[in-house]
C-alpha cells in the first residue's frame, strides 16, 4: 500500500508540472525546468511560494529558482544571511518544519532571518534537504503565510517533489541537454519500459518506494557518467543490482 500511495503521488506531480506553461523570462535549461515544479508545488502543497537552493557541499549557493520573484529573494536571502531553515535542513541533512517564525524558538535560533520575516507575510517555513546517499545537492523549501503544522499529506506530497527536485538536478549536472528525461517524460516506448522495469527491479532489491529507486538509478548514472538507458539495461539484464549480492 505504501509504494502504491508513493506512485499515485509521483503521478500527480508529474500530470501538474507537465501542465505549467514554459517560463518565458528568458531562462533555459535546468532553470526552466526547476521554475515549472516549484510552481506545480505551490499549487499541490497549497502554500505561497517555493524555492530550490543548489548548494556546494561546503554550502556555498550555486543558484537559486523559485516560483516567483518573492521565494526566490527569501530562497537567496537564508544564504546571504547565513542562518534560516533551509540552511539548517542542508547542515543536518534533515528536513526543518517551523510552524511559527514569531515563536520564540524561532527567533532563539534564527535572529537575523527571523527579524526580517517578521516584516513580511510568510509566517511558516519548510525545508526539505536535497542528497542522494552521501551527496549533498541542496535544499527545497516551502514559504507559507498561515501558521500551524503541515498536513502529513501535504508532508508526503513534498517530499515527492524533492525526490523530483534531485532527480532533475542530477540530469542537469550530466549535461544531458533533455529536458524531457529530466522529469520522464520521455515518448519513446523502449526507453520508458526500460527504466521502468529497472526501477521496479530496484525497488524489490532495496525495499523502497518507486520514487526512490528512480533516485538511485539517475544518481548511479550520474555518478558513472553513463545514459541512464544504458544503465537501466544492465539492470535489466541482471549485470548490476543495488543490494550488494553481485551480478
Amino acid at each position: 500500500m505504501a509504494v502504491t500511495g508513493s506512485a499515485d503521488r509521483w503521478v500527480r506531480a508529474l500530470g501538474l508540472i507537465a501542465e505549467q506553461p514554459w517560463p518565458d523570462d528568458g531562462t533555459s535549461g535546468i532553470t526552466q525546468t526547476l521554475t515549472r515544479i516549484c510552481r506545480a508545488a505551490v499549487y499541490a502543497l497549497s502554500v505561497s511560494g517555493v524555492g530550490i537552493s543548489v548548494l556546494t557541499e561546503d554550502g556555498v549557493q550555486s543558484y537559486a529558482v523559485a516560483s516567483d520573484e518573492p521565494a526566490y529573494l527569501l530562497a537567496e536571502l537564508q544564504f546571504t544571511l547565513g542562518e534560516g531553515p533551509g540552511v539548517d535542513a542542508f547542515d543536518t541533512r534533515r528536513p526543518v518544519l517551523v510552524t511559527d517564525l514569531a515563536g520564540t524558538g524561532a527567533r532563539g535560533r534564527w535572529p537575523i532571518f527571523a527579524a526580517a520575516m517578521a516584516e513580511g507575510r510568510i509566517h511558516a517555513v519548510f525545508a526539505f534537504p536535497l542528497q542522494v546517499g552521501a551527496a549533498r545537492l541542496g535544499v527545497m523549501v516551502l514559504f507559507r503565510e498561515q501558521t500551524g503544522p503541515i498536513n502529513p499529506d501535504i508532508l508526503d506530497q513534498a517530499l515527492t517533489f524533492a525526490e523530483i527536485v534531485m532527480m532533475t538536478v542530477l540530469d542537469g549536472q550530466e549535461n544531458s541537454g533533455r529536458e524531457a528525461l529530466a522529469l520522464g517524460f520521455d515518448e519513446t516506448p523502449g526507453y520508458r519500459a526500460e527504466v521502468a522495469q529497472a526501477q521496479g527491479m530496484i525497488m524489490v532489491q532495496l525495499g523502497v518506494s518507486i520514487g526512490e529507486a528512480l533516485i538511485h538509478l539517475r544518481a548511479h548514472a550520474y555518478a558513472e557518467a553513463r545514459p541512464l538507458h544504458q544503465v537501466a539495461r544492465d539492470i535489466v539484464d541482471r549485470k548490476l543490482r543495488f543490494d550488494g549480492t553481485g551480478p
